[in-house]
């Protein structure tokens, strides 16, 4: 198991950019989420200012 995590010498580059990797997957999800919430609001909002002139 040490030889396999030691990536023949290699390990903190390997290691390092299945972090960084990680760490962008988690950036990109709260983001989308961020996004989709953004839109879900403006979507909306359009939808209300929609029916108010509708009614008018």
């Amino acid at each position: 198991m040490r030889e396999f995590l030691a990536m023949g010498g290699y390990a903190p580059y390997v290691w390092g950019s299945y972090l960084v990797m990680a760490g962008l997957l988690v950036v990109e999800m709260v983001q989308l989420r961020y996004r989709r919430r953004g839109l879900m609001g403006w979507l909306k909002r359009m939808a209300r200012l929609t029916e108010q002139e509708e009614r008018k």
